[in-house]
């Protein structure tokens, strides 16, 4: 196994204490959102061995395994994090595999730098994900049934909203949520701002379920991305609850702390909550305009004490054991690629003791013993 020393993100919405407060260090003061543990390019974990993108390209066959590359190619097919939200994150979207292919090919050819600032695809690859709870945790994941949001909306009393309140009301629910998304997003930027003021104004005065719209104006004052996130679900965790976001769900984490496994991908195409680049055509082109319930996500026991979070997506598995002072160990020796990482207590894995917020990389095939008293998520793939 490889210890891992991982890089934290200090992006703005990141809380300044969370992960420090996981990890039992001091806060610096500024944002620590994501702490990435894996191979991703952006950010690799660091080992004894070199970067494990480094290990990795030497041998792949020998630390993924035979049956990880013969299916998804000589490379850590996902990304490990622990995320925490200290401001909403941007409203998003992610491609299905083929829509990305499709978007990273069209943009090559237009010669479209990867680093540029108006580039939606930086490579060719879906981004399915899944983010657990380590405290209370709030987001946002996919949209209300149009007659809920409708009254949500209406009972702002703004008369600007009005014709998307009527929209709503008036269409079938995939068309009335397709022109309202439509309509906000293209809207002038100044009578846009005002309408969001007013809403927020409300939002703020009436609180109970408009109270998360007012925390996330208070973050972008005028973004019309408080309005589009009014057309989704509200949905918030319970620690060891989870959320699976599949291709064109819309979604938001809006606060708190969690473990977040995804495909190795960076693809994101932007609804709102930000001061980046939103593609509204090719935004459109990738959303579901489909109303559903979050699904929310608990775990499901297994053999040997194992807890497993399903999902449809072959390119990473989830799971997480809570062990007890003097239980069994269990073996997790497997033929395809781990990551283990310990978010409570203390847990001892293989030669290595892991504290809140350490990690380690099990090769394929290397035996991988664990034991102590505290919780541990065991990231790897299915093939």
């Amino acid at each position: 196994m490889d210890r891992l020393d991982n890089t934290v993100r200090p992006y703005a919405w990141g809380s300044p204490t969370a992960i420090p407060h996981l990890l039992g260090i001091e806060p610096t003061g500024e944002p620590q959102a994501e702490m990435w543990m894996g191979a991703h390019p952006g950010a690799p974990s660091r080992t004894a061995r070199g970067t494990l993108a480094e290990v990795i390209e030497a041998d792949p066959g020998r630390e993924l395994g035979a049956r990880a590359v013969a299916r998804f190619g000589p490379r850590l097919p996902f990304l490990l994090k622990i995320l925490a939200a200290g401001a909403p994150l941007s409203l998003q979207v992610h491609p299905d595999l083929k829509q990305a292919e499709e978007g990273y090919a069209e943009e090559e050819r237009r010669g479209i730098p990867v680093d540029a600032p108006h580039r939606n695809y930086k490579d060719a690859n879906h981004k399915p994900e899944l983010v657990c709870a380590l405290t209370e945790f709030d987001g946002l994941c996919g949209f209300r049934d149009p007659a809920a949001a409708a009254s949500l909306l209406d009972g702002l009393g703004v008369d600007s909203l009005k014709p998307y309140v009527d929209l709503l009301h008036a269409r079938p629910q995939e068309a009335a949520l397709r022109e309202v998304l439509t309509a906000i997003l293209s809207a002038d930027p100044a009578e846009m701002a005002h309408t969001v003021a007013e809403a927020t104004a409300a939002c703020t005065r009436l609180g109970g379920a408009y109270a998360p719209y007012a925390g996330i104006a208070h973050h972008y004052p005028g973004d019309p991305g408080v309005i589009a996130a009014m057309l989704l679900n509200h949905v918030r965790l319970q620690p060891g609850e989870a959320l699976y976001l599949g291709a064109g769900i819309p979604h938001a984490y809006l606060s708190g702390l969690g473990v977040e496994i995804m495909a190795n991908s960076d693809n994101v195409l932007r609804c709102g909550l930000t001061p980046k680049h939103v593609d509204v055509p090719e935004l459109l082109r990738i959303v579901r305009f489909e109303p559903a319930d979050p699904g929310v996500l608990r775990p499901e026991a297994c053999p040997e004490g194992e807890e497993v979070y399903e999902t449809p997506t072959e390119e990473f598995r989830l799971s997480r054991y809570v062990l007890a002072e003097g239980g069994a160990a269990h073996d997790l020796t497997r033929d395809t690629p781990q990551i283990l990482l310990c978010t409570a207590g203390t847990v001892r894995a293989g030669d290595h003791e892991l504290r809140p917020g350490q990690s380690v990389f099990v090769p394929a095939g290397e035996r991988a013993g664990i034991w102590g008293a505290g919780t541990l998520f065991r990231a790897t793939v299915i093939v």
